[in-house]
């Protein structure tokens, strides 16, 4: 009887390895953009490599450039973001789903912040990384709402446009740990105003 480890089994497996190497090389390159913009080291190609436990030549089968890392974590910190919308209604009641998500937001825009310089030098290439990404997020957003106004928690008379400008709004509180606190609460009243009473 067939296993599962003939050739096919093999390029599942591979393909398995491939895709892990690229969240540990995603992930590293969060930290390192994050220490760089905080006063660190420069980020440099091989000591994201090193640091995901990989060699160097995995890194750039994944990503042949720096611009090209930049852009995928930006997109993978917005897929993210985006995906944990349904992943919090499946955990939580709408309301407090949508609170839990506006955290994820802040998580987004600090990453966002840390990737400032690379990002702002992608699109003076003429690339942009920005594509739909408010179009994604109001989406999300909108997603949450809905939850909300059919389980009773959430008013229905609220653009989830507008939603979105009040959490990055808030979000520009966000200039130092005791920031993202401020910015927490004032989250806190945002949410609040949103309940249905």
């Amino acid at each position: 009887m067939p296993t599962g480890t003939g050739r096919s089994g093999t390029r599942t497996a591979l393909r398995a390895d491939a895709a892990r190497n690229r969240e540990l090389l995603l992930a590293a390159a969060v930290r390192a953009f994050a220490a760089e913009s905080t006063g660190g080291p420069a980020t440099t190609l091989d000591g994201i490599a090193k640091e995901a436990g990989v060699g160097i030549g995995t890194l750039y089968r994944h990503f042949p450039n720096r611009d090209a890392l930049v852009e995928a974590v930006y997109r993978n910190e917005l897929d993210r973001l985006c995906a944990a919308a349904g992943e919090l209604l499946a955990e939580l009641p709408a309301d407090r789903a949508l609170r839990a998500w506006m955290d994820r937001f802040v998580d987004y825009v600090i990453t966002k912040k840390h990737l400032a310089d690379s990002l702002h030098a992608l699109v003076a290439c003429g690339r942009n990384p920005f594509a739909q990404s408010r179009e994604r997020m109001v989406e999300a957003v909108r997603m949450l709402q809905q939850a909300g106004v059919a389980d009773g928690t959430l008013r229905s008379d609220v653009d989830a446009a507008d939603v979105l400008v009040g959490t990055s709004g808030i979000c520009m509180a966000i200039a130092d740990p005791q920031g993202r606190e401020q910015a927490g609460r004032l989250l806190d009243l945002l949410v609040d105003g949103l309940r249905k009473h």
